[in-house]
C-alpha cells in the first residue's frame, strides 16, 4: 500500500496477454473492412438456408458469452419471440451459423406445435473470434436473424495444420 493509501496492482504475464489478445480481437471485429465482413461460405450457407429471402433483424434472441477462452465447447442459447396473433403463425426452424468456421452452419433445429417454446441450449466449436448468427423461419415463411460478437482466446475446429 502507498503512503496515499491507494493500492497499486501489478499485471502478471497471462493477465496482460489475455487483455492484449482480447483487445486485439475486439480491434478486429470492430475495425475490418467491409469486404471480410461477409465471407462467401457464410452466404451460401445463408443462401441455402433460407432461399432468397433476406433475413429481417429481430424477433429471435441469441444468448452468448462475448468472451470465450476456449472455443471447444462454447455454450449458447437462442430463442425466438413467440406471436400471439395470428394463432397459426409459429416457429418452425432455429438455426445458427458462424462467420468463420470451416462449415458455416453449425445447426438447424426443426419445431412443431408441439414442440412448447421456441428454445434452444447447446454448445458449438468456434474456430476463431467471429459473429455467431441465430436465426428463426415462421410459419409464414419470414427469416429474422441477431447476430452476437465473441472472442475466442483459444481456437477450436481448424482444418489443415
Amino acid at each position: 500500500m502507498t503512503p496515499s493509501g491507494i493500492t497499486r496492482r501489478t499485471w502478471g504475464r497471462q493477465q496482460l496477454l489475455r487483455t492484449g489478445t482480447v483487445l486485439g480481437a475486439a480491434w478486429t471485429l470492430q475495425w475490418r473492412p467491409a469486404a471480410a465482413q461477409v465471407p462467401p461460405a457464410w452466404q451460401a450457407a445463408l443462401r441455402q438456408l433460407t432461399g432468397a429471402i433476406t433475413p429481417q433483424t429481430g424477433r429471435v434472441h441469441l444468448e452468448l458469452a462475448p468472451l470465450v477462452e476456449n472455443g471447444n465447447a462454447v455454450p449458447v442459447q437462442l430463442w425466438a419471440d413467440p406471436v400471439d396473433t395470428p394463432a397459426t403463425l409459429q416457429v418452425t426452424q432455429l438455426a445458427l451459423l458462424t462467420e468463420r468456421n470451416p462449415q458455416p452452419e453449425v445447426a438447424v433445429f426443426h419445431l412443431s406445435a408441439l414442440s412448447g417454446q421456441a428454445r434452444v441450449a447447446t454448445r458449438m466449436r468456434l474456430a476463431t473470434s467471429q459473429t455467431v448468427w441465430a436465426l428463426a423461419r415462421y410459419s409464414d415463411g419470414s427469416w429474422w436473424q441477431q447476430g452476437a460478437d465473441v472472442v475466442v482466446t483459444l481456437a477450436a475446429c481448424v482444418e489443415g495444420a
